[in-house]
């Protein structure tokens, strides 16, 4: 029972007690009953003026409770003009006041600390207990291929790619390099904090590509550029010498001339051949910037299918074209790209069996292209170093292919991923 009911039900059995005392009075003197009566009187207004003292208060307290429950920390209490009463309602009122700035300081720090984690180069991914995902940054929803609204809720084992089902695998406090079949590299760490009692996990996810690429880049770029001045420069004199060398097969026995001539051709042939070899790495490292232009990807996919259709009558490849119904406009520099494409429809030509499949798509969500095959596939070994400069697996591969591919992909800023599952191989290149 509140305060309040149980001072009015004492109020009602005194007062009750003492009319039923004052009827029942033994005397019959007129002054006593009057002075009684006035008594009860004075009594009950007293009882209303107290009740109201102490009912006032209680009111406040519970707006103020209410207020506070509803986290209105702008409500303030009118001060009533009763010392102590007015004290109370100081006290509340300098409370909600630093409540309502706590909560204004708090929410600026967290506006601000969302802005940092949403413009971080870094992805970051924050769990809740049940290791769901709670929330992701821009940097995150990117290097995971998917959208934002997708993502919050899932589970990371439950999101599709590689990255996503490595980082899954992370143990707290840990930290792993994880590289994507040499198409990317990423630092991950899984690490937690305490907030108000209660451990709060996260994952931040660190590309490496562009810091690895530049190494690699100026290691390759300064030995190719060395190798193609000494060697184009040696081959070019050694031949002329040759060249002059055979003028005099004359003065030789008839019988040795052919043999003369032979030899020294097969030399001049070996140098151009090597001379070829030197130019076709000379120009991984001489690719243009790229001129971009708006151009339909669609258009583009399904020119590069008409060129290498010819290549794939042989194996009896069939073709299929999974594009969106609309255009998709992308700014790339055409040449290039087409060059790409290229480069990844051979490679699938290669590894296709006769009556193969490749299928080339493209996606609005995520924006992205890919190339697809049902060939033999890639080994988790030769995938780990195929977008190393120069790597081959195919015997007297310079691997220059896949190293112009990533060239030109890196200058166009896409991401690109190369993956075998559940028997097809797919190249895809993330556009946005």
């Amino acid at each position: 029972m509140k305060l309040k009911n149980k001072f009015i039900f004492f109020s009602i059995v005194i007062h009750l007690a003492s009319i039923f005392l004052l009827v029942n009075l033994p005397t019959s003197k007129t002054y006593v009953i009057i002075v009684g009566e006035v008594l009860i009187l004075f009594s009950i207004i007293l009882s209303v003026w107290l009740y109201r003292g102490i009912s006032q208060p209680a009111k406040f307290i519970s707006a103020g409770i209410e207020a506070i429950k509803d986290q209105d920390f702008n409500t303030r209490l009118a001060k009533t003009g009763h010392k102590e009463m007015d004290r109370l309602i100081g006290v509340y009122n300098q409370m909600i006041d630093q409540l309502r700035e706590e909560r204004i300081r708090q929410s600026e720090k967290h506006y601000t600390l969302d802005k940092l984690i949403q413009a971080s180069p870094s992805g970051i991914i924050l769990l809740e207990e049940n290791n769901r995902i709670s929330s992701v940054n821009t940097a995150a929803v990117r290097m995971l291929g998917t959208n934002r609204e997708t993502l919050k809720g899932m589970l990371l084992s439950d999101i599709p790619g590689q990255l996503a089902n490595e980082i899954g695998k992370l143990e707290n406090g840990k930290a792993e390099v994880i590289n994507l079949n040499g198409s990317a590299v990423y630092k991950c760490q899984k690490a937690h904090f305490v907030d108000l009692g209660y451990s709060h996990y996260f994952i931040m996810i660190e590309e490496l590509n562009d810091e690895i690429y530049k190494k690699e880049k100026n290691a390759y770029d300064k030995v190719i550029r060395i190798m193609s001045h000494e060697t184009n420069n040696s081959i070019g004199a050694i031949n002329s010498i040759l060249s002059t060398v055979i003028n005099f097969k004359d003065q030789l026995l008839i019988e040795n001339r052919e043999d003369y001539e032979n030899a020294l051709n097969v030399a001049i042939n070996r140098n151009k051949a090597l001379s070829n070899v030197i130019s076709n790495f000379a120009d991984v490292v001489k690719i243009p910037e790229p001129i971009f232009e708006r151009y339909d990807i669609n258009k583009l996919m399904r020119s590069v299918q008409s060129l290498m259709e010819a290549e794939g009558r042989q194996k009896q490849v069939h073709w299929k074209l999974d594009l969106c119904d609309e255009e998709i406009p992308v700014d790339i520099d055409v040449q290039q790209m087409e060059q790409v494409l290229i480069n990844i429809v051979k490679n699938a030509l290669e590894a296709v069996e006769i009556n193969g499949t490749i299928v080339l798509k493209s996606s609005r969500s995520p924006l992205s292209i890919s190339v697809a095959d049902n060939g033999i596939g890639i080994s988790k070994e030769i995938g780990q170093h195929l977008f190393t400069p120069f790597f081959s697996s195919k015997k007297n591969g310079q691997g220059i292919g896949l190293t112009l591919t990533r060239e030109i992909l890196l200058n166009h800023h896409f991401r690109f991923s190369l993956e075998t599952d559940g028997g097809w191989t797919t190249f895809k290149v993330f556009l946005s």
